[in-house]
């Protein structure tokens, strides 16, 4: 693989740590990142978050090449955007003599997974879901509040669909494609995002467009996870482009 470039996903399906095992692995992390952590009630919230924010050190630990106590000594610490999306600090990119002109990487996670992404150059975005049945209301009440959200022939494909399963299973694989592109961009904005159309072959070859014009510097997947789980992930050479036209 490429340097620079990662694809991680852990199933925490089968993890059912004992209270000192879960204790162990949240030391392992900066003593800034366990409120991140704790502040979930639910158990299962807690271990996509602690294996999340590990995920992120190990994908760094991985590229650099160094051990722990570096990364302590110099107060290595992953920080955030407002709208959420992690980033290195340039100290730190500067101290641990990273190369790439643009490395970012993108996490997510839902149900039983947990993602992270890298890319030295382009911009990545990453999103898994997990096909839950709503609770309280039927499947055609849920998904009409996310409409506008939706291009008119992407929403013709999502009720059209057929059962109510079909077209709940319809409506996450578009979500989750439009929310790795929102991931990428890291704004964090979902107006307009019924002008952003995808068009697919079996969620395959998938293609998008904005305002009709064909999204050329962008690539998108679409991988179905284990049961009832996909995983999305989106990539724009906007960035390289330009990096090449200033050198």
């Amino acid at each position: 693989m490429e340097e620079g470039v990662r694809r991680w996903v852990v199933d925490i399906s089968k993890w059912d740590p004992q209270p000192y095992e879960f204790s162990f692995a949240l030391s392992l992390l900066p003593s800034q990142e366990h409120s991140s952590v704790t502040r979930f009630f639910k158990m299962e919230d807690r271990k996509r978050a602690l294996i999340s924010r590990m995920l992120q050190y190990a994908l760094l630990y991985d590229l650099v090449k160094i051990n722990k106590p570096f990364f302590s000594q110099h107060n290595f610490i992953i920080q955030r955007t407002s709208q959420a999306k992690p980033f290195l600090d340039l100290l730190d990119y500067d101290k641990l003599g990273l190369t790439f002109p643009n490395f970012n990487f993108n996490v997510s996670h839902h149900g039983d997974y947990v993602a992270i992404a890298s890319e030295p150059l382009c911009l990545v975005g990453i999103d898994i879901v997990s096909f839950d049945m709503p609770q309280g209301e039927t499947v055609a009440e849920f998904i009409q509040f996310f409409s506008s959200y939706f291009s008119t022939l992407e929403w013709e494909n999502i009720v059209n669909a057929g059962t109510s399963n079909d077209v709940l299973i319809q409506f996450y694989r578009y979500w989750s494609l439009k929310e790795a592109y929102v991931k990428a961009m890291g704004s964090g904005l979902i107006e307009g995002l019924n002008k952003v159309e995808f068009s697919h072959t079996n969620w395959t070859n998938i293609s998008a467009t904005m305002d009709g014009k064909v999204m050329a510097l962008w690539r998108f997947w679409l991988i179905e996870l284990g049961e009832r789980h996909c995983v999305s992930s989106s990539l724009t050479f906007i960035w390289f482009i330009t990096y090449i036209l200033q050198h």
